[in-house]
């Protein structure tokens, strides 16, 4: 268990332990062959001023008109302190929870790729939150990220701002490379109305040029559906949920 700004020695073994069983390949074929019929988004959301509980928002779409044919969302204790780097420990068991009961309760409904609103390799330890819901689930992810995690190389200053500006329809991307030349990810144009990119890495189970492609085929607008549908809805339950309590208040 983590303290404070501390991190457990047992943290590190079990993060490195999970890491070793990443896998950046594509293995199935709608991989290959470029065809998905459904698709998983996950996403987090928090009430301001308050860091103990939180939304977990799991969102299944049916392509191609992305049809929402299953959701789970509920509100969930976060009795993790967030330590930076190690972020899949306070918010991946409950996105695990939630996908291990759509496997128990409507398996037929299972995607066959998950979108989450988080990075994968594109972290400072290589291992953020979609590789750790990856490899716990065992099913191909993608981290999806709004914002670009600054690391060693990879940082949003003036030649990163020039790059997204030559961007000039979906599917445009460059990559995010280390200083030692290592590809962490990439940034990509998912939207013609959009002059911001996501930063798109891989999770689990997949290849950078299909995490791309998948992302790109599943945004109507900068973010994925999936994902989108997850933040949108899992927004809309905590509305709900506050409007409750203050009701309960009177």
């Amino acid at each position: 268990m983590a303290h404070g700004d501390e991190v457990d020695e047992n943290w590190i073994t079990e993060q490195e332990e999970l890491k070793s069983k990443v896998i950046f390949n594509d293995l199935y074929d709608w991989q290959h062959v470029r065809c998905v019929s459904r698709v998983g988004g996950m996403d987090l959301s928090f009430i301001k001023g308050d860091d103990n509980v939180a939304c977990a928002a799991l969102i299944v779409c049916e392509l191609p008109d992305f049809e929402v044919v299953y959701e789970d969302i509920t509100m969930v204790p976060l009795t993790v302190p967030y330590i930076p780097g190690f972020l899949g420990f306070r918010e991946a068991p409950s996105l695990v929870d939630a996908f291990f009961r759509l496997c128990d309760t409507q398996p037929s409904l299972v995607p066959e790729c998950l979108l989450v609103d988080g990075n994968g390799a594109l972290h400072p330890r290589g291992f953020g939150l979609a590789s750790h819901i990856g490899v716990l689930c065992d099913i191909p992810t993608v981290g999806v990220a709004k914002n670009l995690y600054h690391m060693d190389g990879i940082v949003r200053d003036d030649d990163h701002k020039q790059k997204i500006s030559q961007l000039c329809k979906p599917g445009d991307h460059f990559a995010l490379d280390t200083s030692a030349g290592e590809t962490l990810g990439l940034a990509l144009k998912t939207s013609a109305s959009s002059t911001k990119p996501v930063y798109v890495s891989v999770g689990h189970k997949i290849s950078l040029v299909t995490a791309a492609w998948i992302v790109c085929h599943c945004s109507k607008f900068r973010i994925p559906e999936p994902v989108r549908q997850a933040d949108v809805r899992s927004r809309e339950f905590i509305r709900k949920h506050k409007e409750h309590q203050e009701l309960n208040k009177t």
